[in-house]
């Protein structure tokens, strides 16, 4: 994998979540004046979270309980606000490409470690297969090729092979076929390919 490709990839993944939380911003602004008791909400939300937070710290459950029963009823009018407004039970969010990493590429699996997302590695593989030249598929594969390009004149002297090139190409090719077919077995050794850059 190309570390060149990589960080592209991730400045993309800044841009995208950039434009979703500013979305979110706009999104927001608009609604507030609109419906200015959101606003209150969400700033209250935000409040009993910080006090959430040192509650626990404290080991004060009785005002945690206290707390969490304040949130939820907050949650419920915000949701009840939103639904009068005929909008989304999730407009308050950013809609972010994948929801599952944030659009960040990354996450934290269940040992607390760094992974890369799915949608990340999908993007690797694309771009790495779209730079391979190998997105004609359809046009070139084993059923169109040709085999009579090749000569069927042998020629040792310039070709250094006792046969054709023509019979030389179909024994390639039947070889790759037996590679392909077989391509699970781990005893199958890998296929080498030289030659001069360029060549075809």
């Amino acid at each position: 994998m190309s570390n060149e490709i990589l960080n592209s990839l991730l400045k993309e993944y800044e841009q995208k979540k950039l434009r979703a939380e500013l979305d979110l911003e706009k999104r927001k602004e608009e609604l507030y004046q609109s419906i200015p008791q959101l606003q209150k909400i969400e700033d209250e939300l935000n409040q009993f979270a910080i006090l959430t937070t040192k509650n626990i710290l404290l080991y004060n459950n009785s005002s945690l309980e206290d707390l969490n029963q304040k949130v939820e009823n907050l949650k419920r009018e915000k949701a009840n606000l939103l639904q009068k407004a005929k909008l989304p039970c999730n407009y308050l969010v950013p809609n972010y490409e994948c929801s599952i990493c944030k659009d960040t590429g990354y996450l934290s699996n269940n040992h607390y470690k760094t992974e890369m997302c799915n949608c990340l590695k999908q993007k690797l593989l694309d771009t790495s297969f779209h730079k391979s030249n190998m997105t004609n598929l359809e046009k070139e594969n084993f059923n169109t090729f040709n085999e009579n390009l090749f000569s069927d004149e042998i020629d040792l002297a310039k070709y250094h092979f006792n046969i054709s090139p023509r019979k030389n190409i179909t024994n390639i090719k039947q070889k790759c076929l037996e590679f392909v077919e077989d391509f699970d077995n781990p005893n199958r050794k890998n296929l080498l390919f030289t030659g001069n850059t360029g060549l075809r």
